[in-house]
């Protein structure tokens, strides 16, 4: 239990704070749907409830993926955050499925729904909140790449810098911008079902709330798919590979290989160096790069070998072949 307890202090904050938000969130559009009959209302409830139900998944994914290696799992849990992932998307692939299902049949079938101005409060309340852990999200993407962002450049640094963000906080983003996305859209959509005969809009505005989800669910499901197999990470690639060329005594990079797994890489680099150098000086040039790659963020421990100079360049490439 204590080991547990220590696990979970280390998941990712901003999964926790968007599954904690978005439960209340719910949980008030939930009841605000049971008195007004409200479709778009509905299709806003199950979104916040799928949305929270996957950010709790994350929060325990990331935990766990925390966990020391074992003799029986020696590689460790790194990729535990991507399988509680691609198991959680299906419970948004089932909520957006509903979703458009509900929507569909208000289009056929359009009802006027009740409490105009509850509805309309409740969602701008619940559109702001989640709005919040939207820019939680975003400071958090900027965070993992080093950047200090404020005002309008976090907008744009945090969707340049998406890919490069963890696996958990990727998600929250996606999900907290389709919901801030999805929260105005109903919030359209009972304003016009209120003024004009057009009821079918809360309809129409419940099957894209859907679609969007079913976006994310695409998008979750094939990164993580990638994480599970095993992907190997372009940009520290390179970043590495310039860093080891970057050393006085390193010829060229035979092998290079950054694979990431969760949050974490693991790096294993061959290098050629010149065939005279004694014992002492490789085991001192190994120590070194070990070091000046161990200081890169997200690097989880390196494998450096070594091989004589072929005199054939390799990494001009910029492929570590």
């Amino acid at each position: 239990m204590k080991e547990l307890l220590g696990l979970l202090k280390e998941g990712n904050k901003s999964a926790l704070t968007a599954a904690l938000v978005n439960t209340i969130v719910s949980i008030i559009k939930g009841v605000t749907y049971f008195f007004t009959g409200n479709i778009a209302m509905f299709a806003e409830t199950l979104h916040s409830l799928g949305d929270a139900a996957n950010q709790f998944f994350v929060f325990i994914g990331s935990a766990l993926s925390k966990k020391r290696p074992t003799k029986r799992f020696p590689n460790g849990f790194g990729r535990m955050v991507n399988l509680v992932l691609l198991g959680a998307v299906i419970v948004v692939g089932i909520m957006a499925f509903e979703t458009i299902r509900e929507g569909f049949a208000h289009i056929i079938d359009p009802t006027s729904s009740t409490g105009f101005l509850i509805n309309l409060v409740v969602l701008l309340l619940c559109t702001i909140l989640e709005f919040s852990v939207l820019v939680k999200a975003m400071h958090e993407i900027a965070h993992d790449v080093g950047l200090e962002s404020k005002g309008l450049s976090l907008f744009k640094d945090s969707i340049l810098n998406l890919g490069k963000a963890k696996a958990a906080t990727k998600l929250v983003f996606l999900e907290d911008s389709v919901a801030t996305g999805g929260g105005l859209l109903a919030m359209i959509a009972v304003i016009i079902s209120h003024y004009t005969p057009f009821h079918q809009a809360e309809g129409i505005a419940s099957m894209l709330i859907g679609v969007m989800m079913f976006i994310v669910v695409g998008k979750v499901f094939l990164d993580n798919a990638a994480g599970v197999i095993g992907e190997s990470d372009q940009s520290m690639h390179l970043t590495v590979g310039q860093l080891v060329m970057s050393d006085p005594d390193v010829r060229d990079i035979q092998v290079l290989t950054v694979l990431k797994e969760g949050d974490v890489f693991h790096v294993d680099v061959e290098v050629e160096l010149d065939p005279m150098l004694t014992l002492a000086e490789v085991d001192d040039i190994k120590d070194r790069l070990e070091e000046n790659i161990g200081k890169l963020r997200g690097v989880a421990d390196v494998l450096i070998s070594f091989d004589e100079d072929d005199a054939i360049r390799n990494w001009e490439y910029g492929d570590g072949r």
